[in-house]
C-alpha cells in the first residue's frame, strides 16, 4: 500500500495541533525509532561477537579493535547516500528497505561465526554490518521533515536516543547468551535479531508515511557542503557521537585488555554506558531547546574532558571502580552532547536565513532545507570519529599495553571542541558587549544564541 502525504506544514500551529500533524508525526517517530534501534543493534553486532572470540579464533587484541572499527567506517560512509534515499524513495519506503537490508549481515554472520574462519572473512562480514549505521542518517533526515523547529530538539533526540539504545540492547542480549549458553554460542544472538528485523520492516510498512513535499535538493546539498558551519558541526559531532559509538564498540575490549576481565565479566558491564548515553540523548535535546544548543554543548565538552582525566588517573593507578565511574560518565555526557549538538543544526541555518533578511516561513523553509541536507554529512563525519577511537585504542595497546595514551589524545580533542564551540557559537561581538575594537567572527554575531 502506498502511503503518501501531499501537504505537510508543521510550522503552521493550527495544522500541527488541530489538523492531525502532531499525531501523524508521533506515529512515524515511534516506528522510525524501532527500525533505527534494530539498525544500531546490528551496527554494534561485532562489539558483541568479539566477546565470543576466544583463543581458538586466533585473533589478537589489536585485530579485534580493527575488526570493530570496520562497521563504524562503512556505516559512516553509508550515511551520505542514506540521507538522500529518503527524498528519492520516501521515508516509509526507505525505512522498509533499510530494515530488510539488515538481514544480509546477520544471516551471513550466522554462517561464518565459528573457529577456523579466516580473519579476512570476518572483516568482510563485519563491514556488512555498516548498513545498520546508515539507518541513522535516513531516520534523522526523515523525522527532521516531520517536526517543527520548536520541537526538533526533543524529537530528534528521542529518535536518535531510541536508536542508540540498540547498542545497549544487543550487548544485554550478548550478556544473557554468554551467561546462560556460554561464550561458544554467538549464533543465539543472531537468532534473536533476525526475526526482529522482519518485525520492524513489517510495522514500518503498515504504519509509516512518505512526505511528497520532501525532495532531494542538489543545490541545498552543494550549499550545505560549502557552508563552513556544516564542517564545524561535523567536527563537534565527532566529539559527541564519535565518542559514543567508538566507546560503545571498544568498551568490552578495553575492559578485557586493561583490567583482564573475562568475556562474561566484560559483558556484565559493557551495556551500562551505551544504555545511559542513549537514555539521556533526548534530555540533551530538551535542554538545548530550553537553554540553547551551543551553551549545553560547550559545558558538555568541559565535562567530557574532566571525565577523561578521571579515566586516565584510574588507568594509571589500576582502579577499575574509578575507571568505570569516569568511563560511564563519558557515555552519559556524549549522549547529552549528541542531543544538544544535533539541535544546533536546524537552529544555525534558521538564524543564517534570518541574517540574510528572510523572515517567517521563508526563514523556516531555508532552515529545513539546509539542515536536512547537512545532516547526512555531519552524521557521516561524526560516525567516522568512532573509527578513530578504535584505531587509537589499537595503537595504544600495541605500543603501551594500555589505553592511557589513547585517552590522553581524547582529552586534548575535547578541549579543542570546547574552544571551537565557544569561539564560533557563543563568543559575542564587541558591539554586543558594548566595547570597542575588532568585531568577532560573523558566526559569533549570527549564532550566539543557537
Amino acid at each position: 500500500m502506498r502511503r503518501w502525504i501531499d501537504e505537510w506544514d508543521p510550522e503552521d500551529e493550527r495544522f500541527w495541533n488541530e489538523g492531525g500533524g502532531k499525531r501523524v508525526a508521533a506515529r512515524n517517530l515511534v516506528f522510525s525509532v524501532l527500525s533505527e534501534h534494530i539498525g544500531f543493534s546490528v551496527w554494534s553486532l561485532w562489539s558483541v561477537m568479539v566477546l565470543f572470540m576466544g583463543p581458538e579464533y586466533g585473533v589478537d587484541p589489536a585485530g579485534k579493535f580493527f575488526l570493530v572499527a570496520m562497521p563504524t567506517l562503512v556505516g559512516g560512509l553509508l550515511r551520505v547516500p542514506y540521507t538522500f534515499a529518503v527524498a528519492r524513495f520516501g521515508g516509509r519506503n526507505w525505512t522498509i528497505v533499510s530494515a530488510l537490508l539488515l538481514l544480509v549481515p546477520t544471516i551471513t554472520a550466522a554462517f561464518v561465526m565459528k573457529p577456523g574462519v579466516s580473519y579476512s572473512t570476518l572483516m568482510v562480514v563485519a563491514a556488512l554490518t555498516g548498513v545498520g549505521g546508515g539507518n541513522f542518517a535516513s531516520s534523522m533526515t526523515n523525522i527532521n521533515s516531520f517536526y517543527p523547529l520548536r520541537e526538533k530538539g526533543w524529537a530528534l533526540g528521542l529518535n536518535a536516543g531510541g536508536g542508540n539504545l540498540g547498542v545497549a540492547a544487543i550487548q544485554l542480549v550478548g550478556l544473557l547468551v554468554i551467561g546462560t549458553a556460554g561464550a561458544t554460542h554467538p549464533r543465539v544472538v543472531l537468532a534473536v535479531y533476525i526475526p526482529l528485523i522482519v518485525v520492524a520492516a513489517t510495522l514500518s510498512a503498515l504504519y509509516m508515511d512518505n512526505l511528497t513535499p520532501v525532495k532531494n535538493d542538489t543545490g541545498a546539498a552543494i550549499a550545505a557542503a560549502r557552508d563552513p558551519h556544516t564542517w564545524i558541526m561535523s567536527f563537534l559531532y565527532v566529539g559527541t557521537f564519535g565518542s559514543f559509538i567508538g566507546y560503545s564498540f571498544a568498551f568490552g575490549l578495553v575492559l578485557q585488555n586493561q583490567f583482564n576481565r573475562t568475556p562474561l565479566q566484560a559483558a556484565d558491564l559493557t551495556f551500562i554506558g551505551p544504555l545511559l548515553g542513549s537514555l539521556v540523548r533526548p534530555v540533551g535535546g530538551r535542554l538545548a531547546d530550553r537553554f540553547g544548543g551551543g551553551r549545553i554543548t560547550l559545558w558538555n565538552f568541559l565535562g567530557m574532558a574532566t571525565a577523561t582525566g578521571v579515566v586516565i588517573i584510574a588507568s594509571e593507578i589500576e582502579s577499575l571502580a574509578l575507571f568505570l565511574v569516569g568511563f560511564i560518565t563519558l557515555f552519559v555526557l556524549s549522549g547529552v552532547g549528541n542531543g544538544s549538538s544535533y539541535k544546533m543544526i536546524p537552529g544555525i541555518f534558521h538564524r543564517k536565513a534570518e541574517a540574510s533578511g528572510l523572515t517567517g516561513e521563508a526563514a523556516a523553509a531555508y532552515g529545513r532545507r539546509l539542515s536536512g541536507a547537512s545532516m547526512g554529512l555531519i552524521g557521516a563525519v561524526g560516525a567516522l570519529g568512532g573509527v578513530g577511537i578504535n584505531l587509537a585504542f589499537r595503537e595504544s595497546f600495541l605500543s603501551r599495553q594500555s589505553g592511557t595514551p589513547a585517552f590522553a589524545t581524547f582529552l586534548g580533542f575535547y578541549a579543542l571542541c570546547f574552544v571551537v564551540t565557544w569561539a564560533v557559537y557563543l563568543r559575542r561581538p564587541a558591539a554586543a558587549r558594548g566595547g570597542a575594537g575588532k568585531a568577532a567572527p560573523a558566526g559569533a554575531t549570527v549564532y550566539a544564541e543557537v
